[in-house]
C-alpha cells in the first residue's frame, strides 16, 4: 500500500511563557498543539474544525513549516520535514503552500498584483524572465480575474478578489498540498460560495490536496469528505463527513453540531436541541488532566479525570477520544 502524501505523527507545539524582567525565566508553556496525528492523500481534502484557540491555525503553520514543531513528525512523501533546515526546505516550499485567512493583510500593499504573484517564480527561478508576465496573467485568469489587472495594487480590489489573488499566489509553484486557513471567514457570505467553488474546481483540475481549516461547520461539510475536530490542542474525533454530521460520537462534536442550523429539520417541523456548554475553555497553559473536555462535559465521570481517552474506533468508520461516546 502506497504511503500517504502527508503523514503527521504525534505533532507537538509548545510555546514557552517567560517572566518579565532583566532575567527572563520560563514559567510554563502554552500547549497549542499537543500530540495530533492524521494523514492526507493526494488530491483529497481534510477539514480541521474547532473553537478559536484550539490549535487549528498553529497546525497549519507547522505543516507549511512556517513554524518549527517542538516534537513529532511531518512526513511529506515519506520525508520527515519537521526538523529540516531552511536550505532543505526551499525545494519543499514549492509543494506545500498556504492560503491565509485575511486577504487584507496577507498581500503587500506596496507591490502590484503582478509582483506579488511573480515573487515565487523569481525566488525559485522556475520560469525565464521573459515568460513570467504570461504566467502571472494565466494565473489571474485561472482564479477568475482579468489578466490585464496585473499592474494594479491590492487596495484596488474587493475582499473576494484579494482572496483570489492570494489563491493565485499559492498556485504559482503548482503545489501538491494547499493549507487553507479559514480562507473565507473574512469575506461576505455572498462571496464565500464563489471562493469555495473556485477552490473545488482547482482541486479537481490540478489534483491538489487540501488541509481546510475553519470554524464554520457548514462550509467544511461542503468541501471536505473527512473531518477532524480539535479541542484544546488535541483531535477528539475524526470521521467521514456524513457519519460525523449524522452520528457524532464525541460529546464536544455533538455540542458543536447542535449550534449549526439544520434547514431540513426546520422544513420537517422539528428543531435540533441546542447543547449549551457551561464554563470557559480551560487555559492551554494548564489543561485539565485526563480528558481535556471533562470540565465542560455533561457525561464526565471519575475515569475522565484520571485517564486520557485514546483516539480509537467506537464501532464506526471514524475514531473518537471519549470514555463514554454517544450512541
Amino acid at each position: 500500500m502506497a504511503a500517504p502524501l502527508l503523514d503527521v505523527r504525534d505533532l507537538v507545539m509548545h510555546f514557552p511563557v517567560k517572566s518579565r524582567g532583566v532575567v527572563a525565566r520560563t514559567l510554563g508553556s502554552v500547549k497549542a498543539v499537543d500530540g495530533i496525528s492524521f494523514t492526507l492523500e493526494a488530491g483529497q481534502s481534510l477539514g480541521l474544525v474547532g473553537e478559536s484557540g484550539c490549535g487549528k491555525t498553529t497546525t497549519g503553520r507547522l505543516i507549511t513549516r512556517l513554524q518549527k514543531p517542538t516534537s513529532g513528525q511531518i512526513l511529506f512523501e515519506g520525508q520527515d520535514i519537521a526538523n529540516a533546515s531552511p536550505r532543505a526546505l526551499k525545494p519543499l516550499r514549492r509543494d506545500i503552500q498556504m492560503i491565509f485567512q485575511d486577504p487584507y493583510t496577507s498581500l503587500n500593499p506596496r507591490q502590484t498584483v503582478g509582483s506579488i504573484i511573480e515573487a515565487p517564480l523569481v525566488i525559485h527561478n522556475l520560469v525565464p524572465k521573459n515568460k513570467r508576465l504570461a504566467r502571472v496573467q494565466e494565473l489571474l485568469e485561472i482564479v477568475g480575474l482579468s489578466p490585464e489587472h496585473y499592474n494594479r495594487y491590492p487596495h484596488e480590489f474587493s475582499g473576494g478578489q484579494r482572496q483570489r489573488i492570494g489563491i493565485a499566489r499559492a498556485l504559482t509553484l503548482q503545489p501538491k498540498i494547499l493549507v487553507a486557513d479559514e480562507p473565507v471567514s473574512a469575506l461576505d457570505v455572498s462571496i464565500q460560495a464563489q471562493v469555495i467553488n473556485l477552490m473545488q474546481d482547482l482541486q479537481r483540475e490540478f489534483n491538489i490536496a487540501f488541509l481546510f481549516i475553519a470554524h464554520d461547520l457548514a462550509i467544511v461539510r461542503h468541501f471536505c469528505p473527512e473531518i477532524a475536530v480539535m479541542y484544546l490542542g488535541k483531535i477528539v474525533e475524526k470521521a467521514p463527513r456524513e457519519e460525523l454530521y449524522s452520528s457524532p460520537k464525541h460529546p464536544y462534536t455533538k455540542a458543536l453540531l447542535s449550534a449549526v442550523p439544520d434547514i431540513a429539520q426546520v422544513i420537517a417541523g422539528g428543531r435540533r436541541e441546542r447543547i449549551r456548554l457551561t464554563g470557559d475553555v480551560p487555559s492551554p497553559i494548564n489543561p485539565p488532566s485526563g480528558c481535556r473536555f471533562r470540565t465542560r462535559c455533561w457525561k464526565a465521570q471519575d475515569i475522565c479525570a484520571t485517564t486520557e481517552p485514546p483516539l480509537e474506533s467506537k464501532g464506526s468508520a471514524g475514531v473518537a477520544a471519549c470514555h463514554f461516546p454517544e450512541l
